[in-house]
């Protein structure tokens, strides 16, 4: 059917919602090209949309004579256009839903009578339905300050019923339909959560730390109710900030364990996801990559200041690219954290990202740079956790790797750990730990992962003296 030459794409096939046409899409980042095919005659020639094209991104849906069209084309967070199925070339593709500054269109559904769009603002997601008659829309309510909303499995094309998922830092995830005429909501399924588990007993917040440069950073929030804001309170804060994964809150079973026990459980929004949209990306990568790192810690610093914790007793956690973020705040701010858990970090990024042999590399030039470019390797080097290391006190840090990773090598961590315990004046504790069964994503085994994540909040807790008794009220 098609063979791409080219390997820095990835080839694959889809089908439109109404089930009349094929598409294979060829697609890196944002360079995109997709080929049509209709599905009746299945034996017939592919045709190009439009050529691939640096940077310049679009994605097909159908409906009657047109093709839907998603596409950051002069649209930085991106627009939906329309072009007819006759004559699809860009040069016929009119809007539908024009660009907007401060929405970033994520993606969409398409149903016989109704368009629903998954949208960003304000840096939480939101579903958009609107009626293909009168073009009359609205949003769906959902009555948490911090949430997670997606589109889910919808196959059928000729229905008023919208399926969506909804889940938030103290809502397990809920499967709801959702009536677009009558604004009906029917919960089909909520996942359970053993022990007599319920969200009344907590709450969440959705707030703001202004970074250093004065943008507005958002953190979810979550905790028991009865935990008191004085600064008393542990905090068990993540972050990410790359390839514009937006990390958003969500349900984490295993987080009741600490919130039991009286945590704060914060997620910063970093610049280098796409929370506040794709600038929000572009801002924290490349030559701007600083400000991932400088977001996090001044989120951190916000949560102390706004005594949900104190520095004696904050921990950071983060994985992969996470673990960058990891190894960059605990060189800069080592005073801030009283200990950090990094899950197969990626610390050595000069000497990775020089080495064009391995997979992903090349096709994260965009990402982090370019070595072999002067400019790009300086700013790199003013980052990099191994090449930063440096005599002084560190927090305690518990570093975990896998034997079998093959995005993050396990010597990668390994050597940022030898030279850390060469290097450090401290007396806290740097634990170092090889998991040899498992990849980057730690232990496959349901078991296996609840015993990793238990060991890595038994650290916790151990250096904060708790016995792991639950917080009484």
């Amino acid at each position: 059917m098609y063979h791409e030459t080219d390997d820095t794409q990835y080839a694959f096939l889809s089908k439109s919602k109404s089930e009349q046409y094929f598409f294979i899409n060829s697609a890196y980042t944002q360079t995109v090209e997709v080929h049509y095919l209709d599905a009746n005659t299945p034996t017939g020639t592919f045709k190009v949309v439009r050529p691939r094209e640096k940077e310049f991104y679009y994605e097909l849906d159908h409906r009657d004579d047109k093709f839907l069209v998603r596409t950051n084309w002069n649209a930085k967070n991106f627009r939906l256009m329309e072009a007819p199925v006759s004559d699809p070339r860009s040069e016929n593709w009119k809007d539908l839903l024009p660009h907007r500054e401060d929405v970033l269109l994520e993606g969409l559904t398409v149903f016989k009578d109704y368009l629903v769009t998954a949208e960003r603002k304000g840096g939480l997601n939101q579903l958009h339905v609107i009626r293909w008659a009168d073009n009359a829309g609205h949003y769906i309510e959902v009555g948490e300050p911090s949430y997670s909303c997606y589109i889910d499995n919808n196959p059928q094309y000729d229905t008023k019923i919208l399926r969506y998922s909804f889940t938030s830092m103290k809502t397990p995830a809920t499967v709801v339909d959702y009536d677009m005429e009558t604004k009906a909501k029917e919960i089909k399924k909520v996942a359970p959560v053993l022990g007599g588990y319920s969200s009344e007993n907590y709450n969440t917040e959705f707030v703001w730390a202004t970074a250093r440069d004065g943008v507005k950073v958002p953190i979810s929030l979550v905790y028991k109710k009865g935990v008191q804001r004085n600064g008393s309170a542990p905090c068990h804060v993540t972050g990410y900030g790359s390839y514009g994964y937006s990390y958003d809150p969500y349900f984490n079973r295993d987080a009741v364990s600490l919130l039991d026990r009286g945590f704060v459980v914060a997620i910063a929004h970093i610049r280098g996801g796409m929370e506040m949209g794709y600038k929000w990306y572009e801002d924290g990568k490349m030559m701007k990559k600083m400000n991932t790192f400088n977001d996090f810690i001044d989120c951190a610093e916000y949560l102390v200041k706004e005594k949900y914790t104190s520095s004696d007793r904050l921990f950071a956690e983060g994985r992969s690219a996470g673990g960058l973020l990891m190894g960059a705040i605990v060189n800069m701010r080592p005073d801030l954290f009283k200990g950090i858990v990094t899950g197969v970090p990626f610390v050595d990024v000069v000497t990775t990202m020089s080495d064009a042999s391995i997979p992903l590399t090349t096709g994260e030039y965009t990402e982090w740079g370019n070595p072999a470019v002067k400019a790009e390797y300086d700013y790199i080097m003013s980052y990099s956790p191994y090449d930063n290391l440096k005599k002084q006190a560190y927090p305690n840090l518990l570093v975990l790797t896998s034997f079998a990773d093959s995005q993050v090598q396990y010597f990668e961590p390994a050597k940022y750990v030898a030279k850390m315990r060469d290097l450090k004046t401290d007396k806290n504790a740097l634990l170092f730990k090889t998991n040899m069964s498992g990849s980057h994503g730690g232990s496959s085994g349901r078991f296996k992962r609840l015993e990793e994540k238990a060991m890595q909040y038994a650290w916790m807790m151990g250096l904060l003296g708790m016995d792991g008794a639950e917080m009484k009220m």
